[in-house]
């Protein structure tokens, strides 16, 4: 398992915030907690979860700042979009390249992976619709091996 040191988190921060900046977005004291609680999670937020993190570095932060940061960060692919299986979407901090993702249904924890190969079902399907596929998004939901340990644990009496 790869673990991510402070000092990677703070380096992914500023370089989002630098191409935030460089995007003409204004770095405001709100944007900045947005950008370093997204840049720096490892789980699926939604925008309310942003808001209540962020509001910890960040008591003048309002959520209309909240979404309008995530949908710049979705723009310049910083982030990205998960679909949950409720229906309501959360965001995650985007994969290097093309790549997956494995969400935990239970904590929202996230891992990207590749190397599958999708090419020889996406032209069969699109061959049988008559669809010639451009892209394709993979997520995969299950339970990861901390929150399988937990519901495994024995009750104390």
């Amino acid at each position: 398992m790869e673990v991510i040191t402070e000092q990677e988190d703070d380096t992914k921060t500023t370089l989002w915030l630098d191409k935030l900046e460089a995007s003409g977005y204004r770095l405001t004291a709100p944007r900045r907690a947005v950008v370093r609680v997204m840049a720096q999670s490892h789980f699926t937020l939604d925008p309310t979860q942003v808001f209540l993190e962020s509001r910890h570095s960040c008591s003048s932060l309002g959520l209309v700042t909240v979404y309008r940061t995530l949908e710049k960060l979705e723009e310049l692919r910083l982030v990205q979009r998960v679909h949950q299986q409720d229906g309501c979407h959360s965001y995650v901090a985007a994969g290097i390249g093309h790549q997956h993702l494995l969400i935990c249904s239970s904590c929202n924890k996230t891992e990207y992976f590749s190397g599958d190969d999708l090419a020889p079902l996406m032209e069969a399907l699109g061959a049988e619709r008559g669809y010639e596929i451009k892209e394709h998004w993979l997520q995969l939901f299950g339970i990861c091996s901390q929150c399988q340990k937990k519901n495994q644990a024995p009750i104390q009496i």
